[in-house]
C-alpha cells in the first residue's frame, strides 16, 4: 500500500469532492447562528471632537506644559522616532501629555502647519514648539533639556 493510499484512509476526504451542507438560516430556534454575524467596525474618536484643528492644537498647546504629538502612545509607540522622543521624556518623570496622530487625520496634518514642521513627532514645553526627536535628543545630551525643564518648573511655581 503506497503512502497516497494510506492517507486516503485515514483521511477519507483526501481527494474526494464533496459538496458542503447548506448552512442552516437563522431562526429564532437557531439563535447561535445569528451570533457568526460580523460586528461594525466603529472608528475611535478623536479626542478634539468638532473643534476647529488649529484652534484645538493652540488649546491643547498652552493647556499642557509639555506636550507630544507622535505616532502610537508612549506605552506604544507606533515608530522608532516616537519612541525615541517619549521614553527621553519619561526619563525626567515629569508628567506630559500626548497626541496620537492616527486617532485624526487633520491633526495629523495640522500640526506640521502649526509648528512650520514637517516630521513626527512634534515636542513643545511651556507652550513653544521645541523640534523633533533628533533635536529633542540633542537638547537631552547637552543638558539642555534639563534646564529647559527646570526652568519651566520654577515658571509654574511663581504663577
Amino acid at each position: 500500500m503506497g503512502i497516497r493510499s494510506r492517507i486516503k484512509k485515514r483521511l477519507p476526504i483526501f481527494g474526494r469532492k464533496t459538496v458542503s451542507p447548506v448552512a442552516p438560516t437563522p431562526t429564532n430556534d437557531n439563535v447561535e447562528a445569528s451570533h457568526f454575524e460580523p460586528e461594525p467596525y466603529n472608528e475611535p474618536a478623536s479626542p478634539r471632537g468638532d473643534q476647529d484643528v488649529q484652534s484645538f492644537l493652540k488649546d491643547f498647546v498652552t493647556q499642557n506644559q509639555i506636550v507630544i504629538f507622535m505616532k502610537g502612545s508612549p506605552e506604544s509607540p507606533s515608530c522608532g522616532f516616537s519612541a525615541n522622543a517619549s521614553a527621553i521624556l519619561s526619563s525626567y518623570g515629569k508628567p506630559y501629555a500626548h497626541f496620537d496622530v492616527f486617532l485624526d487625520q487633520d491633526v495629523r496634518e495640522g500640526v506640521k502647519d502649526y509648528s512650520q514642521w514637517p516630521t513626527l513627532p512634534q515636542i513643545y514645553i511651556g507652550g513653544e514648539f521645541i523640534g523633533g526627536s533628533d533635536i529633542l535628543t540633542q537638547m537631552h545630551q547637552s543638558g539642555e533639556l534639563k534646564s529647559e525643564l527646570d526652568a519651566l518648573e520654577v515658571k509654574a511655581s511663581n504663577d
